[in-house]
């Protein structure tokens, strides 16, 4: 048996190659964004007994990410409203109540009239 590089040996068995950087674990940065929530929850436990236990877990994780968790960069919505198109109805809502808050006390925003988060157009 000849000896050929892991590279062409896993081409002939039609394995593809990665595009990601060798030594760097922050290729995908909405996978890491996510584990790191996920591993942060304070009722993450130590240890998962079982299968079944895992996915209990991660089921009820899921459903709050996706359903309550608001996220930062996509304007302070949840993955759910912007998915089913809520968000511009969301972040009109909010502009209007921002405005009205400004309106009745000016003195209290120094800088600038409130505006709610941007909405990001791409990733």
């Amino acid at each position: 048996m000849a000896s050929k590089p892991v590279a062409f040996l896993l081409a002939d068995l039609g394995v593809t190659t990665s595009h990601s950087r060798p030594h760097t674990s922050n290729d995908n940065p909405f996978s890491e964004s996510h584990f790191t929530i996920l591993k942060y929850r304070p009722e993450f436990p130590d240890r998962f007994y079982s299968l079944a236990e895992a996915r209990s877990f991660c089921s009820e994780f899921y459903d709050w990410y996706n359903g309550e968790h608001r996220h930062s960069g996509i304007g302070m919505h949840t993955p759910f409203n912007v998915h089913h198109g809520r968000a511009p109805a969301i972040q009109h809502a909010r502009a209007r109540v921002l405005t009205t808050a400004y309106t009745a006390h000016p003195e209290r925003f120094v800088r600038h009239h409130p505006q709610p988060p941007t909405f990001p157009t791409t990733t």
